[in-house]
């Protein structure tokens, strides 16, 4: 693997940010079983989390696709770059 294909997160940094997200759901699935509000707000409420939670996923898996994308262009583009540098020579004489 090269250093560019490595990954780029620690695995504390990635247990941090599963805790933070499993907190933050709780807490706020918590707030919303408790509110002294009737069955129907709390649910609608709840069916609100859900669709919040299922929409950060998606935004980030885009957000991820996109920026992959891009990586994957510049190294073609570094590897065709690469390879005219390789193949240049300025002291070569046309004709000879």
């Amino acid at each position: 693997m090269t250093a560019s294909m490595q990954n780029r997160t620690t695995a504390a940094y990635y247990v941090q940010a599963v805790i933070s997200f499993a907190l933050a759901t709780a807490a706020l699935g918590l707030g919303i079983a408790y509110l002294p509000v009737s069955a129907w707000m709390r649910a609608f409420l709840a069916v609100g989390l859900l669709y919040e939670i299922t929409s950060a996923f998606t935004l980030a898996k885009v957000v991820r696709d996109r920026q992959e994308a891009g990586e994957l262009t510049s190294r073609v583009d570094q590897a065709r770059l690469d390879k005219l540098l390789a193949e240049h020579d300025p002291f070569k004489v046309e004709g000879m």
